[in-house]
């Protein structure tokens, strides 16, 4: 923990003095690793309880993300990571499990960066995350964050629209409180200001604190049948949603969402299960 908040304290210092967008910057290519490791018992009970996960059974499909969350920050927070870190939107993730995980599994974790794309609201850089054991690839993830900003080069025009698909049916409602990016911050470490305050949040342009995007999506993977043979999610995070707030989960099939209390789309998503 404390070197993740050394992370996050020289993210907030040298991020005023990077300009996202640059022409022509590069990613660095070191990639950081976490050594094999017993997991911690207190932090993995905190996250499941918080995202709605059974506290014994098979690892949640979404937590070696969080386990290498502080490896992602080391990274982003290098002084040649071209992105201030500060104020970073995550707006999508793809994950795939090429096996059941289990509490009781000692993963190795590395990350890096893989892409740094123009966005129509600024510029959006990959960060992949590897789980092995016995550097066998058990897990991995790819995940996209935007840093918003005035686009300095012309973004590629977006694909033709294409037929909406039906919305999944309302499964449940929830009702999300002041305090729960404060929450999962805790449970997860993933302290970004955006989530904690409605102060903190209104620097970078919300009007109140906002949920985290691997809450929404842990929690919707969390009320499916049997999250325990989820294979492979991808999520798409469409608007933030604000917290205090009311939002609806629906699903159909391995299609899921999760609706605001005015029908606006908040996440959507898909999940493969096991065979």
């Amino acid at each position: 923990m404390p070197s993740l908040i050394l992370s996050l304290a020289r993210g907030a210092l040298t991020s005023p003095f990077k300009k996202a967008g640059r022409p022509g910057a590069a990613l660095p290519a070191d990639r950081p690793r976490l050594p094999a490791a017993p997991l911690a018992a207190g932090p993995l009970a905190a996250y499941s309880r918080i995202c709605g996960f059974a506290e014994s059974g098979t690892l949640p499909v979404t937590y070696p993300h969080v386990l290498a969350f502080p490896l992602a920050m080391r990274l982003m927070t290098r002084r040649n990571f071209p992105l201030p870190v500060t104020g970073l939107v995550h707006t999508w993730i793809e994950i795939t499990a090429h096996r059941t995980l289990h509490p009781t599994d000692r993963l190795e974790l590395t990350v890096y960066a893989t892409e740094l794309t123009p966005h129509r609201r600024g510029t959006e850089v990959t960060v992949v995350t590897e789980a092995r054991l016995s550097d066998e690839l058990v897990w991995e993830s790819r995940s996209g964050y935007l840093s918003r900003h005035a686009p300095r080069t012309e973004p590629a025009p977006p694909p033709p629209p294409a037929a909406p698909e039906p919305a999944p049916p309302a499964v449940t409602e929830w009702r999300l409180p002041a305090d729960l990016g404060r929450r999962y911050g805790a449970a997860s470490g993933d302290r970004n200001p955006i989530h904690l305050h409605p102060l903190t949040a209104r620097l970078f342009g919300f009007p109140r604190a906002i949920a985290h995007g691997m809450w929404t999506v842990a929690r919707c993977l969390a009320e499916s049948p049997q999250p325990h043979l989820i294979r492979s999610v991808r999520a798409d995070f469409k608007a933030p949603v604000l917290l205090p707030g009311t939002v609806t989960y629906a699903a159909d099939g391995t299609a899921f969402q999760l609706r605001g209390d005015d029908d606006r789309v908040h996440l959507t998503g898909t999940a493969g299960l096991r065979t």
